[in-house]
């Protein structure tokens, strides 16, 4: 299969290293000094028993570089690119290709589709958790489900998820088919809405809002608010479960660094808009409180934009 992976952050480059035994793998960014590491010795992975390896992996800044045709696109980009990798994507993509969106937020899938068509898009949720630690270099900081969907009435696009989740398996990436697309984001949407703004702020790993009643109580209404906007969307899912589920992932990848940590500590915009900001602006859609997810969301904004003055 070939593989382009748009977007050669943390994921992206976890992804790459691990699907590249397997299939034709290219990564695309614009980070050139990231670009210009992994070209001259290849991504270095920190794996999760402690051994380092190095694999050699193709490496493009310019989608026009890539020269051959995609039979999967993996978009990996920050919410804010979304359209930007969905271009690229059209002009690399086989006819029967598929772009399959592995992003933080809602909306991501939609962008899309706009541009390649929703034949040709799918969306996917992943549990696994990397952390980028120099260019060329990526800590691969835990394991957990990933799970791939495609829309109603998409036999086509659902046969090709099903190879994708197969390629994904052979890696080592434990992988199942969803027929929900939208609770499969929802879902993956809650798990960020608990975990990346109260790491962000409190600047601590995963696996502590797990371990601090203070921490997880937090969490848990941030979480709570989110699923009684879903419910109110016609999306049944479970509180309590949602609840647990988020807390498994805290442990599952209990020493990783959130992207959204990883953006403040490194002076970034982060995607707090698509993710705490878009569970506050579906809830005035519907009519439902989200005061927890409104302050957090706020509390970040208020954190990026005061970046320069941090003592």
């Amino acid at each position: 299969m070939e593989i382009l992976i748009v977007g050669a952050g943390a994921m992206g480059s976890l992804l790459g290293v691990l699907l590249a035994p397997f299939a034709e793998v290219c990564l695309l960014t614009a980070n050139a000094e990231h670009a210009q590491a992994i070209g001259q010795q290849g991504i270095t992975l920190n794996g999760l028993d402690g051994a380092v390896r190095r694999l050699s992996v193709r490496v493009v800044t310019d989608p026009r570089e890539y020269g051959r045709r995609a039979d999967l696109v993996l978009v990996c980009t920050k919410a804010r690119a979304t359209g930007e990798a969905a271009r690229a994507a059209q002009e690399v993509l086989a006819e029967d290709g598929l772009v399959l969106t592995l992003q933080n937020g809602l909306g991501n899938l939609e962008r899309i589709a706009a541009v390649v068509g929703v034949r040709r898009a799918a969306a996917g949720t992943t549990a696994q958790a990397a952390t980028l630690l120099a260019p060329g270099q990526v800590r691969h900081a835990g394991s957990g489900p990933t799970v791939l969907g495609a829309g109603p009435g998409q036999s086509a696009t659902v046969a090709t998820v099903a190879a994708v989740a197969r390629l994904f398996n052979q890696a080592g990436i434990e992988t199942r088919v969803s027929d929900d697309v939208d609770a499969l984001l929802w879902s993956k949407l809650i798990v960020n809405v608990g975990i990346n703004a109260l790491t962000a702020l409190l600047r601590v790993p995963n696996g502590i809002l797990a371990q601090v009643p203070e921490c997880e109580k937090l969490m848990g209404q941030a979480v709570a608010e989110a699923v009684a906007v879903a419910r109110a969307l016609g999306i049944d899912l479970p509180s309590a479960q949602q609840e647990e589920r988020v807390r498994e992932v805290c442990l599952l990848t209990g020493a990783n660094r959130s992207s959204m940590l990883q953006d403040i500590l490194r002076g970034r915009p982060t995607e707090i808009g698509v993710i705490n900001g878009a569970v506050v602006a579906k809830g005035m859609e519907t009519n439902i409180p989200t005061p927890v997810n409104l302050l957090l969301t706020q509390l970040i904004k208020a954190l990026e934009a005061t970046a320069s003055h941090r003592l």
